[in-house]
């Protein structure tokens, strides 16, 4: 959110110097003394309908009180030509002609004065914009814990880590994407452990850090997630706006941004000399790690020890066999993926009229028109795993679109994906929009997915008989590669009017809705039942070596 993107707020900074913005923030919004509480809770009300509820919002150009749910500051709005207002709860400014909020480094600061005078006043740590810091345990509370294991478990009924997101003006892509990395696991191990050490005043990574601290105070309030989405819109210029974007999208975009700010040579989760086993590939130094060439060495070893986090959490390796159907010579690559994205039946880019291919199926598979898929004649709903079936079935290439190396000459060719070493977590992106020349359109179809999924059919070593896995441990590798799923992001609507909400799972199977600022309690059969863009699976089992 860069800084003045209003007009409105910038011609209001220049001729009032932020006076009234400051006097809001002391007296109605922080209230760091006894005076200013009294204020408050006399005059904390709409002059409307005289409610202490309904997001109440006070005018920056006089100071007027009135709710927002019931649209009574919009009238006043309109009426007196005052275009901004400061919401009382959070602090934050919005226009109301614009339809926007407004991050203001000049207002953070004032804030964060306040803030500070706030918790002076109340005797309460600076918890909220100054991270929190790193707590390590004493040799005594580390024996009472051994004596006392339980204690380390949350209780069934723990909000901890349990937050809303307030939506910032069509920002509720990026509020879903945000609680999923909050649940992710081995994230939140590596950004609350206090290993970032940084100066940088644009630094995402220390955004991110400050986000996971708030989340796991205990408190229950929304959190404003402005200076985060500033920084994003600073770093990655395609998301900058207010139009709803894509929550694909705003993940890779995050992850690049996260992944390159990070020092790989410095940080990371595991303890000394230990790493997450990643089979016998390396980076290729070459194509700036996004390809991958086998280790000649054949030594194992430490092969990820140049790995940053973000590329030991997400990023796994996929092999594309490109195969002559002359000569059956095969020519072989291998690239790093971050998530999977899986065509849908209803694509008219990519239609599922086509036949898998064995292993997969010994029929065809079509679509049917109650969403579904008809295999071999009979209908049944589509699942996750028919879609990675199709993800990764041998496709004709036709006759023009490889040479072979062995021939010398363009041949009729197949190419198969396959999966030749998963990350820790697995991120499925349905693709559910369609933007080509002969459709734009949103695909509903739904699919049903597992809480326990297992990737070993999509494995190389199943689908390639040239791989030169065991075969006699392939039962111990199936055990390796059993997912858990924690977080599911869906999608309402359509391309003109749409919303992002996600479910995400926080202890024992405990699921909880989050949709922006609001947390409900949900149930798994809430969660199956969804229509679900991406999906998040960690592994059950992580190897180290």
């Amino acid at each position: 959110m860069a800084n003045c993107i209003c007009p409105h707020f910038k011609a209001f900074k220049i001729a009032t110097r932020l006076d009234s913005v400051i006097t809001i923030q002391k007296w109605l919004v922080y209230c760091s003394s006894q005076e200013s509480r009294n204020v408050r809770a006399a005059s904390g009300k709409c002059e409307v309908c005289s409610t202490y509820s309904g997001r109440l919002h006070a005018c920056l150009h006089c100071i007027y009180i009135a709710c927002y749910d019931r649209q009574h500051i919009h009238q006043h709005a309109k009426q007196k030509d005052h275009m901004l207002a400061m919401d009382l709860c959070y602090g934050q400014i919005y226009c109301l002609f614009c339809n926007c909020n407004i991050y203001d480094t000049d207002v953070d600061k004032a804030a964060k004065r306040e803030w500070k005078k706030c918790c002076q006043f109340n005797g309460f740590l600076e918890s909220s914009p100054i991270p929190l810091p790193c707590w390590e345990p004493t040799d005594t509370e580390l024996e009472y814990f051994k004596d006392n294991p339980k204690r380390l478990n949350l209780a069934l009924n723990s909000h901890v880590g349990l937050r809303g997101l307030v939506n910032l003006g069509s920002t509720c892509f990026m509020n879903c994407v945000l609680q999923a990395f909050v649940h992710t696991p081995m994230m939140r191990d590596y950004f609350l452990a206090g290993k970032h050490q940084c100066v940088k005043d644009d630094c995402l990574v220390c955004e991110i850090i400050n986000l996971f601290q708030k989340f796991y105070t205990g408190e229950k309030n929304a959190l404003v997630p402005d200076r985060l989405l500033h920084l994003m819109w600073t770093q990655a210029r395609h998301l900058a706006g207010y139009e709803q974007q894509d929550a694909h999208e705003f993940s890779m975009a995050s992850l690049d941004i996260l992944r390159s700010q990070l020092d790989s040579s410095t940080h990371g989760i595991l303890p000394p000399g230990s790493q997450l086993k990643r089979a016998a590939c390396q980076p290729n130094p070459n194509l700036a790690g996004y390809e991958y060439m086998n280790d000649s060495s054949g030594g194992g070893g430490d092969t990820t020890s140049s790995a940053g986090i973000i590329d030991q959490i997400f990023y796994g390796v996929c092999r594309s066999d490109v195969t002559c159907q002359k000569c059956g010579h095969n020519s072989t690559t291998q690239e790093a993926f971050s998530d999977i994205s899986l065509e849908l039946p209803g694509s008219t880019s990519s239609p599922w009229h086509t036949c898998f291919s064995p292993p997969h199926s010994a029929g065809g598979t079509t679509p049917t028109s109650g969403g579904g898929v008809q295999v071999n004649g009979l209908n049944s709903l589509i699942s996750l795993q028919d879609c990675l079936r199709r993800f990764t079935r041998a496709e004709h290439l036709g006759s023009r679109a490889f040479k072979c190396s062995q021939c010398e000459s363009y041949q009729e060719s197949t190419k198969q994906l396959s999966l030749l070493t998963p990350p820790p977590i697995c991120c499925f992106h349905l693709k559910r929009f369609e933007h080509t020349s002969k459709a734009r359109q949103k695909i509903d179809t739904f699919v049903k997915f597992p809480k326990e999924l297992d990737i070993s059919p999509f494995m190389s070593y199943q689908l390639r008989t040239d791989d030169n896995s065991d075969s006699m441990n392939l039962n111990s590798l199936k055990d390796k590669n059993l997912y858990s799923l924690y977080a599911v992001i869906n999608h309402h609507g359509d391309l003109q009017c749409g919303h992002y909400s996600v479910y995400v799972r926080q202890q024992r199977d405990q699921w909880f809705s989050c949709n922006d600022h609001t947390i409900l309690k949900a149930t798994s059969e809430d969660v199956l039942k969804s229509q679900a863009y991406l999906l998040f699976y960690h592994k059950k089992h992580l190897e180290y070596d």
